[in-house]
This record gives C-alpha cells, structure tokens and sequence, in this order.
C-alpha cells in the first residue's frame, strides 16, 4: 500500500519557493520599495 504524502522537491518550490513568492504581491511591493532583503530571515 502506497502513503498519501510522497514528496516531490519541483513541485513544492514551484508552489511555495522563491520564485512562487516573486509573484505574489508583497513581494512586488518590496521590490519597487528597492528592498535589500527581500524575505525577513
């Protein structure tokens, strides 16, 4: 029997990575702001 949960690394940065944040609107915001960090560590 397979488990429901089987990671795949591409698809996780695809919704919740770097990039997916680029997209968002906060992220344009603080990039027009001229951020120099972008994500709060």
């Amino acid at each position: 029997m397979k488990r429901t949960y089987q990671p795949n690394n591409r698809r996780r940065a695809k919704k919740h990575g770097f990039f997916a944040r680029m997209k968002s609107k906060v992220m344009n915001a603080r990039r027009r702001k001229g951020r120099k960090e972008l994500i709060r560590k």
